[in-house]
């Protein structure tokens, strides 16, 4: 019976004289992910509102199911569209709709009429009052509660009217695209997709740079790593993975560091790499999975040493989330099942049976200088290994 959805957003409605550039935003994050669906669809912006209008046959359960991976929505209402042939045809359809919808007829309600189009003949008081009084008549067990009704009745007069009563939550937070574009540091693991996907929702286009390790990591491992990148893309858009070879560097720095060392000092040339790329690719900033205390390279002196690399801000949306809490995240959005595959990534190779907790700047970057012969050459050397992989959903 619903042949368009009415789309609300929450943030975007306090954006000020910007608003329109969220709102366009949103329109064509809309349109992406309509895409997926069977159909044709038409999305408008009009007044302050986003409609998405059914142009053919289409499933309901799919669109909806797509709409809400879409970050900026906060909710998605099926209306039906009343042609303005009078009072008397609206109540009509409002009663109509109300039987439909509700089979069970034992609730209360509430009437919430909106005349934006100010040259309709009755006001939004009276509208309130007459088509609550033709509901009652149609169906006398229902009854009103205007504090705490079980269903509103919503009635939007615009250029068009509308009817809804349902609003399925959306995913919130901003559209993709409108708050610039970061780099994730994306491992195989339960936690970098999470953090992909907390930082997407607050409006932030996500590339991603993925360090392999062949012979020790096989390729199967990279594909496990390329899916999940399929996986955030059904809420990021489209992810542009780099695939860097990292052996090399990571035998020089085994064969010419502390082995306490190692972690650290990996994470500190992966965090290097990491930005080239991301400069190059007019990134604002990095994006990593970390979380406090988590493991020996979670350390808050560890993370200390890690960011002392970089000038690019380090996003870090886990950092204060236990793990339960992130795979709770995971389970959500469609990336656990696939992150714990038994299939090892690069860091789990090289790692120390005592590995240093409370490292100490000083002392890495003395270590370091035992690389300076090569690392250089090492780190170009992998940049040029680049194998760039679009992942869509």
């Amino acid at each position: 019976m619903f042949s368009a959805f009415l789309i609300k957003y929450a943030e975007i409605g306090v954006k000020g004289k910007n608003k329109y550039l969220f709102e366009e935003a949103l329109v064509q994050q809309i349109k992406y992910a309509l895409k997926r669906c069977e159909g044709e669809f038409k999305v408008t912006r009009t007044d302050g509102r986003i409609y998405v209008h059914a142009l053919s046959e289409f499933d309901y359960d799919e669109t909806v199911d797509n709409l809400k991976t879409v970050f900026g929505i906060s909710g998605i209402c099926p209306v039906i569209h009343v042609e303005d042939e009078g009072y008397e045809k609206l109540a009509q359809k409002l009663v109509e709709y109300v039987d439909k919808v509700y089979e069970d007829k034992n609730i209360t309600f509430k009437v919430h009429a909106r005349r934006a189009r100010k040259n309709y003949p009755m006001n939004s008081m009276e509208l309130n009052m007459e088509l609550g009084g033709a509901v009652l008549d149609a169906f006398p067990e229902m009854k009103v509660d205007v504090h705490h009704p079980d269903v509103m009745l919503h009635v939007e007069i615009r250029e068009k009217i509308y009817i809804y009563s349902i609003e399925i939550p959306g995913p919130g937070g901003m559209p993709v695209g409108s708050n610039g574009k970061a780099m994730l540091l994306l491992s195989g693991g339960i936690d970098s997709p999470v953090a992909g996907y907390m930082i997407a929702k607050r409006g932030v286009k996500i590339d991603a740079v993925y360090f392999h390790a062949p012979p020790y990591t096989s390729d199967r491992a990279k594909q496990k790593v390329i899916d999940l990148a399929k996986l955030v893309s059904r809420y990021a858009g489209p992810v542009y993975l780099h695939i860097i070879n990292f052996t090399d560097i990571q035998l020089y720095i085994y064969e010419k560091c502390p082995h306490e060392e190692l972690t650290i000092i990996m994470r500190r040339y992966m965090m290097k790499i990491a930005e080239r790329i991301a400069r190059e690719n007019e990134c604002l900033g990095l994006i990593t999975g970390e979380s406090i205390g988590q493991v020996a390279s979670q350390t808050v002196q560890s993370l200390a040493v890690t960011n002392e690399v970089c000038t690019l801000p380090v996003f870090r949306p886990l950092i204060g989330f236990d793990k339960m809490e992130i795979v709770d995240v995971s389970e959500k959005i469609g990336t656990y099942e696939t992150s714990i595959l038994p299939y090892e990534d690069c860091c789990t190779i090289f790692v120390a049976k005592h590995p240093v907790t409370k490292p100490n700047l000083n002392i890495i970057k003395r270590h370091e200088q035992n690389l300076e012969e090569k690392i250089e050459e090492l780190m170009q050397k992998a940049l040029d290994t680049d194998e760039l992989v679009i992942a869509r959903w």
